[in-house]
């Protein structure tokens, strides 16, 4: 039966990091902060410690040394096994093969905007989009820095795809915005629901 541990982004990353070189779970944090900020933000320290030990006793790691730190520690180095890069052919295959739709909290809200009224929602995408803008703007610097580091671009692809779907969707919700206040979206009544007789 497989266990719902091994479907979190850690398992991948940790699987495709180790693709490249065997590694340490520490150097892996480094890989991935080093590559952007989407993988930084979305996968913990402590992820990253759980996949490796999950994967460990999978079989699809394995420990192949150990490397001494400047504080008197050790740190245990992993290697990708065999049936560990057949996991990771199999499971980026079917990612990049297979779209499917992913539910967001953002995506939930706008189906119940009506709430905020004309008004609320206009100040809250206001908002938004310039929280975004700002985020893409330092997403766009550590990628820059990324390249200048040179990092190669195949390393970067999931930080440019993040960025470019965060440009997407700042330009969209202006829009939207921007529709609201010349009306071409149409709020409900503010009465408010009905109560049944």
């Amino acid at each position: 039966m497989p266990r719902p541990v091994l479907g979190r982004p850690a398992v991948l990353a940790v699987l495709g990091l180790l693709a490249e070189r065997n590694a340490h779970p520490h150097l892996m944090l480094d890989d991935l902060r080093r590559r952007g900020p989407v993988h930084a933000a979305a996968i913990s320290r402590s992820a990253v410690y759980h996949a490796v030990g999950t994967l460990t006793e999978e079989g699809w790691i394995e420990a192949v040394g150990h490397e001494p730190t400047g504080t008197g520690q050790v740190r245990t180095v992993y290697a990708l096994t065999d049936a560990g890069r057949a996991q990771l052919v199999r499971r980026l295959d079917a990612e990049v093969r297979t779209p499917q739709r992913e539910f967001s909290r953002f995506l939930g809200a706008l189906a119940r905007l009506d709430a905020l009224g004309a008004r609320g929602t206009v100040e809250a995408l206001a908002e938004r989009v310039a929280r975004m803008r700002r985020s893409a703007a330092v997403d766009r610097a550590r990628l820059a820095a990324a390249r200048t580091a040179g990092v190669p671009r195949i390393r970067l692809l999931e930080a440019e795809y993040h960025l470019r779907l965060t440009e997407a969707e700042a330009a969209w919700a202006e829009e939207l915005a921007d529709d609201i206040l010349g009306g071409a979206v149409r709020w409900p009544s503010p009465a408010g629901p009905q109560n049944p007789e």
